[in-house]
């Protein structure tokens, strides 16, 4: 715990293939079954009690799931608070969380806008916006020595939207390397106010200062050629800001998050917004103990700035929101925002030929699929149907503090579960919550 700590624990979580997804037919009939005055808790019995123990037995504060089919009213099942403090918000749909790396699906997205757009391409070199990237060097062996030799291929858009750039993260690096990324400051990412006071020292300023300086790096690997996850969506971060000349933030703000009435996702939450903030918690042993609390979180102070891998704070509603515009092809609510066909590409299998992904380490919350997976923008991607669960097409990505999202365009299905601790793999969660819900919908079927 104790390197991943200071840097923010693994910023990412993915085999999202192993979840159980309740049946399409039962699914359909929760939906008709689901008028405004019946409540989630009651439609979903089998959802709520695992909730409510979960809370009752001191595994966590509160917790908050977002579900979703079609276009049929979302559904909120929730439990306790958003922290163990008396004046702790109850858990609700506006609840305010940490998605840390569910921020990457929404960097994909505002990627692959600029590609529709035609201000990017997939395989564009990045050196077109940062020249400092045009003379790579790969390290022989990146767990021991700096010794390098040059990069043969340039690393490209696709390569920083699957990881597949040959970066790496402070949270997995090893050696030299990672002490490098280390007095670079190349740690995009906030855990609490005291660690960000020593974080804030050594890390870059801005988003264009954070790819200068990363681009004087070895990398871990030739690019095109390994998944291993990285900065890569920082980086892409600042590409999209150099090509457009505009603030990546007020970028996904002006064309992500107000068309989709997105009200309540923030780089930093706003002094008038911070009592729906939830506290983040870290486990000694089996205590849970305040790592970031609400009143004095670091996220109420601006970042460095715009984190595009792990920055934001969002609530179950908004993620849904986002999650709801892919299911329907980049619509919401008569608005679009994206193509049809830009959406499909985002969330298809965009990795360089020959390479694999098959879910991350289990320190990061992570598993490996049962089906095979591949790696779209910023998100994991079913590339088979799941037997007796999610479909092809199914794309999402998880945080370090125990959120986790998807959705199966195939089906017309989405769910996020919102909770804020450390480790994000503690308890079996997102098996747990989609195993409830498959048998609440299983109930409804019989019915």
């Amino acid at each position: 715990m104790k390197r991943m700590m200071v840097v923010g624990v693994a910023l990412g979580v993915a085999g999202l293939g192993a979840v159980v997804q309740a049946q399409p037919q039962a699914q359909r009939q929760l939906s008709s079954q689901a008028p405004a005055a019946r409540t989630a808790a009651a439609l979903l019995p089998a959802t709520q009690s695992l909730l409510d123990g979960y809370v009752r037995e001191g595994k966590m504060p509160g917790i908050v799931v977002a579900i979703g089919r079609g276009d049929g009213p979302t559904l909120f099942p929730a439990a306790g608070r958003g922290g163990l403090e008396p004046n702790a918000p109850v858990a609700g749909p506006d609840t305010l969380w940490r998605v840390y790396s569910m921020t990457k699906p929404i960097t994909g997205m505002a990627a692959m806008m600029l590609v529709e757009d035609g201000r990017l391409k997939l395989d564009q070199p990045i050196s077109d916006f940062f020249p400092g990237f045009a003379k790579m060097r790969v390290l022989t062996s990146p767990d021991t020595s700096l010794t390098s030799v040059p990069a043969r291929t340039p690393i490209t858009v696709r390569h920083l939207l699957t990881h597949t750039a040959g970066l790496s993260y402070s949270i997995n690096a090893k050696g030299p390397i990672l002490k490098e990324y280390e007095r670079l400051g190349i740690v995009p990412a906030a855990v609490n106010a005291t660690v960000e006071a020593k974080m804030r020292a050594t890390r870059p300023k801005t988003l264009a200062e954070f790819a200068t300086r990363v681009a004087t790096l070895p990398l871990i690997a030739e690019p095109g050629t390994r998944w291993s996850y990285s900065i890569g969506l920082d980086v892409m971060a600042a590409v999209i800001e150099k090509a457009l000349g505009m603030p990546f933030e007020q970028f996904v703000s002006t064309r992500l998050f107000r068309p989709l009435k997105m009200t309540s996702s923030y780089w930093q939450v706003p002094a008038a917004q911070a009592g729906r903030l939830a506290t983040n918690y870290s486990f000694v042993g089996d205590t849970m103990v305040p790592l970031d609390p609400a009143a004095t979180s670091v996220f109420r102070q601006a970042p460095s700035f715009p984190y595009g891998g792990a920055g934001l704070v969002m609530s179950a509603r908004d993620y849904d929101r986002f999650l709801h515009m892919l299911q329907d092809g980049g619509t919401l609510d008569g608005v679009r925002v994206m193509k049809p066909e830009t959406v499909a590409l985002a969330m298809s299998n965009l990795l360089p030929v020959g390479v694999r992904f098959g879910g991350v380490a289990a320190s990061t919350g992570g598993t490996n699929a049962e089906v095979p997976m591949g790696y779209g923008a910023g998100g994991s991607v079913l590339l088979a149907d799941q037997p007796g669960g999610a479909g092809k097409g199914t794309y999402g990505w998880g945080g370090a503090a125990g959120t986790v999202a998807f959705v199966d365009p195939s089906r017309g299905v989405r769910r996020t579960i919102m909770v804020n601790y450390f480790p994000s793999n503690r308890y079996p969660l997102r098996e747990q919550v989609l195993g409830a819900l498959a048998r609440d919908a299983a109930r409804l079927g019989a019915r």
